[in-house]
């Protein structure tokens, strides 16, 4: 677990030059790179979600780009186009930002369902299809997409099945009154993002893969986590549980995680810490307990009190 504990502690500290106070975010987004799965944020706009992108792949030395949806942006916009060159007499081949190692997809709710389907073969498959012709994307690949929960006029709702390619979602919220004032004491002069290093690189990403496959999960925590997952699918509250990406979602986020931290084996602390990150996006919550006030996370909250871990008989 060293070449990982020392991989993700470089960056996460580099970043953290940049991205003031938001360490578990950070990690967050490590832990996803690691299991090359993709991140959703939900959060009010300027907390610093593009910074954060943007510190991520310059300490990597890797590619970034970013997406503004719009309601006119159309799905060659994203993938590419082929263009017919005079000179030659072919058409050529021009790529869209999506041939990138990390691509943010900004308000991606303002996005029409056409151009938000064009990101879905995208993240699930790695590839994408222009004109008959399949495209394989860079490696390493990840679509860090954001969208305001507060503002939703002029907004297309991600449909249930997009919502589930993202491996996790998360929220930065607003720093604490200390780290804005460092924040405000870092930007006197330049933006920290103006001069920041590699320190990793980030081809050395997908080495790692074995490392994070190989941790250890027992047999107790494999129940623990199908637990939690099924008592989504039978809880009253709910209407629609979690799927068995989502299952998957939290095993692999929770080796991750352990990996990042120097284990080679997983605790039940792990899946608790990770069940709301991997799951809450992945639930619909019947619209009568959303009357109530019921949310995804109220939800899971109880669930985690009630299912417990069973660590059953050894020989």
């Amino acid at each position: 677990m060293t070449l990982v504990t020392d991989f993700t502690d470089r960056v996460i500290r580099n970043v953290e030059t940049v991205i003031i106070g938001k360490r578990q975010q950070i990690e967050a987004l490590m832990v996803a790179l690691l299991c090359q799965g993709h991140v959703l944020i939900e959060d009010v706009p300027g907390t610093g979600k593009t910074m954060l992108a943007r510190a991520v792949a310059a300490s990597m030395g890797i590619d970034f780009k970013r997406l503004q949806c719009t309601p006119d942006l159309l799905p060659n916009d994203i993938t590419g186009v082929n263009v017919f060159n005079q000179q030659t007499g072919q058409f050529e081949f021009r790529p869209g930002p999506v041939f990138v190692n990390i691509l943010l997809s900004d308000e991606i709710n303002r996005a029409t369902p056409r151009a938000q389907a064009a990101l879905l073969e995208a993240m699930q498959e790695r590839q994408v299809s222009a004109d008959g012709v399949t495209r394989a994307l860079p490696s390493p690949f990840l679509v860090l997409a954001t969208q305001n929960p507060i503002e939703y006029e002029g907004t297309f709702p991600l449909p249930e099945a997009q919502l589930d390619r993202f491996l996790i979602r998360l929220s930065l919220g607003y720093p604490k009154v200390q780290d804005e004032a460092q924040i405000l004491r870092n930007l006197r002069k330049r933006h920290p993002i103006d001069t920041i290093e590699q320190v990793v690189d980030g081809s050395e990403l997908l080495a790692l893969d074995d490392a994070v496959t190989d941790v250890h999960v027992e047999e107790s925590l494999v129940r623990y986590i199908l637990s939690i997952v099924g008592a989504t699918r039978s809880h009253p509250d709910i209407a629609l549980g979690a799927s068995p990406r989502g299952s998957l979602a939290l095993y692999k986020t929770s080796q991750a995680f352990a990996a990042v931290h120097g284990r080679d084996y997983v605790v039940p602390d792990d899946v608790e810490l990770w069940a709301p990150l991997t799951l809450a996006h992945r639930l619909i919550i019947k619209p009568e307990s959303q009357l109530r006030g019921r949310t995804a996370q109220a939800v899971l909250a109880d669930i985690l009190e009630r299912v417990e871990l069973d660590i059953g008989e050894r020989k």
